[in-house]
């Protein structure tokens, strides 16, 4: 475990230490969501990446999972890291690893106000079941050179604990409010994602909401000729007869 927080910390390392009234601006706000934020499967947390600690937790994240809040925030990530199935924590810091890269040196400073991060592991909740989280992660504050200091995680349970593929994601909001892929990789030795492109991929993330072509290629500022083409190609690489074929399958193995 402690080369696993030692590499933890070498993923999150920041250049300038934030404190004072910038965590507290952004606690008082998360702390006034949770006073209204009703008992559900997701929590959310305000980690402070410069001081490799959480700043806040959600009162669900108790609910959820059953651990111990005040441990959470007392000892941090080597509390957190250690209720990863042991099969995903490796993996996971390697996305973390290669999320944190692919936006130093692929995404300009301005845009990164814009970014979602997006993975997914398995946690073992307090009677001993590892159960499915996905995470959403968006950056709140940077240091000068545009590393993310402060960032709000919110982590929803999306099943028990058997295998799903692990997959990072970054998603950059368009000027239509939609996020469209920078970054994605499946990290399961048969990745199906692999072979589609980004756009592909977003493609199908928003036939997965039902848009229509004419839609896609509205919040994706291409041609509805585009859309459809990118379609044809999707349903030809992956060897589906349908798209509803298609969807349902991403569904139900987690690639979104």
């Amino acid at each position: 475990m402690e080369d696993t927080i030692d590499l933890y910390k070498e993923i999150f390392t920041s250049n300038k230490e934030f404190k004072g009234e910038i965590v507290e601006k952004h606690i008082k706000k998360y702390r006034e969501i949770d006073n209204i934020f009703p008992q559900n499967q997701s929590f959310f947390i305000v980690i402070n990446t410069s001081r490799k600690s959480y700043e806040f937790i959600s009162h669900n994240f108790s609910v959820v999972l059953g651990h111990d809040i005040n441990l959470m925030k007392s000892i941090g990530p080597k509390y957190f890291l250690s209720f990863f199935h042991p099969d995903d924590l490796l993996i996971w810091l390697n996305i973390s690893k290669d999320l944190m890269e692919f936006t130093s040196e692929h995404v300009d400073q301005e845009e990164r106000k814009n970014l979602l991060f997006t993975y997914n592991f398995r946690i073992k909740n307090s009677r001993g079941k590892y159960q499915n989280i996905l995470a959403h992660l968006t950056p709140i504050e940077f240091d000068l050179i545009g590393t993310p200091v402060m960032a709000v995680s919110h982590y929803t349970i999306v099943g028990e604990g058997s295998y799903r593929p692990l997959i990072g994601a970054i998603k950059v909001l368009n000027k239509k409010n939609v996020y469209e892929t920078a970054f994605y990789k499946n990290y399961s030795q048969q990745a199906l994602s692999n072979k589609l492109s980004k756009r592909e991929i977003d493609v199908i993330q928003e036939l997965a909401m039902d848009k229509s072509s004419k839609e896609i290629a509205d919040r994706l500022c291409i041609s509805s000729h585009t859309v459809d083409q990118h379609r044809r190609n999707i349903l030809k690489k992956l060897k589906f007869k349908s798209t509803g074929e298609l969807i349902q399958y991403c569904k139900s193995n987690n690639y979104f």
